[in-house]
Order: structure tokens, then sequence, then C-alpha cells
């Protein structure tokens, strides 16, 4: 864990992101690989659970129940990219409807506010023409499939802070004009922009503070941090690695 602007901020492992401030726990992405239980490298797991006043979840690849149940809170909110599709997914899940917390849908251009915490969404997908693509143009990732959270959310120190998951995606058109303070890309590769995509994308964003997330979580998806880190950090830009083991 680590603190920022007045938030406390945790990478559990995979892409599952939390971000407390005073008055609102967020959670992106929860679940899978057992992040939850401390069975994937990423921060301590003690506060993990029961506690989400809100919990985003940006694709199919990323939806599980159990996780979702397990960290939401009391009257959560469950902000859900509309195109995730239980028929679809080859886990145990059940459908966002049966979950006991208001369900939100969104597409890829949303801007709602759930209490004080400002939810925007952006596309997040793979180009068909970029390096994720196989010979016939085919993408882990195509258009429409999922999106990525721009967040705000008001910290102790009285302020709002910006908070950006892309999602499993490649750098995209608009990335770039973002204003972010705090920028958590995937570094994985393989499904995700890599490491290299993603410290031009930071260096471009010059965000207040990066924190990589996706990767190392199984061998398509590892990586060298610490050289993401040096690169990023080389250049000017504040950075931190969140990967303290159980």
């Amino acid at each position: 864990m680590f603190r920022h602007d007045g938030l406390d901020v945790s990478w559990l492992g995979y892409a599952t992101l939390r971000v407390a401030g005073p008055e609102h726990v967020v959670y992106c992405d929860p679940g899978r690989y057992g992040v939850l239980d401390g069975a994937t490298g990423g921060a301590s797991r003690e506060d993990a659970g029961g506690d989400a006043d809100l919990v985003c979840v940006t694709h199919d690849h990323h939806y599980d129940s159990d996780a979702i149940r397990r960290v939401a809170g009391d009257d959560a909110t469950l902000v859900l990219f509309e195109g995730v599709n239980t028929h679809r997914i080859d886990r145990d899940v059940v459908r966002p409807t049966d979950l006991p917390l208001e369900v939100r849908t969104v597409d890829a251009h949303a801007d709602l506010a759930v209490g004080d915490v400002i939810v925007r969404t952006v596309p997040a997908y793979n180009d068909p023409e970029g390096p994720r693509a196989d010979a016939e143009g085919n993408v882990p990732h195509p258009e429409g499939l999922g999106c990525g959270f721009h967040l705000t959310v008001p910290s102790a120190w009285d302020r709002d802070v910006t908070v950006f998951w892309p999602g499993d995606t490649d750098v995209l058109e608009g990335h770039d004009r973002l204003d972010v303070s705090l920028f958590c890309p995937p570094i994985g590769g393989t499904f995700t922009m890599d490491r290299h995509e993603a410290a031009d994308l930071a260096v471009a964003l010059d965000p207040d503070l990066v924190c990589p997330i996706h990767y190392d979580t199984f061998e398509a998806i590892e990586t060298d941090s610490g050289a993401f880190a040096a690169d990023v950090a080389g250049r000017g830009v504040p950075v931190v690695l969140d990967e303290a083991e159980q």
C-alpha cells in the first residue's frame, strides 16, 4: 500500500486496484487468480474486503462475482461495462443483477457521479493493426469489449484526486490528453500495452505519480517492472512499485 495526495492506494495483484479516501473506498476489477487471498504477488490484502462503496469492472475477463461480493460494503454500487456477458464467461459467476447491490451499466464514454466520486469511462481495446493482433487482425480485446476508468475521488487533503486505470488496452488516441494525478497502467504486454508503451504514455500524461499494475500474475504478462520504473523515473515522472509480498 502507498499513500498519494491523501488517498490510500493498493495494487492487490493482477488488475485489482483499491483506492480509499476518508469517505469512499473504490475497487477496480477485484478478484481472479486469488489476488484477494494473497495467492499472487501484490500489496498486502489485510484491507481487502467488505468496505467498498464503489466497485468498477472493465470487462468480462475481470468480472468475478464472488470477489465483488467480498469487497462490497453495505449499499455499494457496481459500475459495470455494458458489454459484460456472463454467458461468455467460462468461470462460475452469477449475473450482475443477482448481486445484492445497485448496478449501473456504462458504455465507453460515460460520465456519472456515485456519491462524491466522479466516474468517467474511456475506450479500452487492442488495435487490430497493432502489436497484439494476429495475422488475421484478431486481438484479445476487440473494440466494444470493455472500457477504462478515470475516477475523481475526494481525498483526506480536501482535494479531488484523479486516478486513471486504462483497462486491458493498447495506448489509444486521447489517452495522453487526460488530466491524471495517479496513473495505473497495465505493463504486462501480450494482452495490453507493454512496459515501453506504458512508460511513453506516462511521460506524455505527466501525472503526479505512476503505479503499474496488470503484470507478473502469470507467464504471459511477466515483465521487468524495475526497468519500467527506471525508465519512467529517468524521464522525470515519479513512480512507485507496490509489490510487497504477504
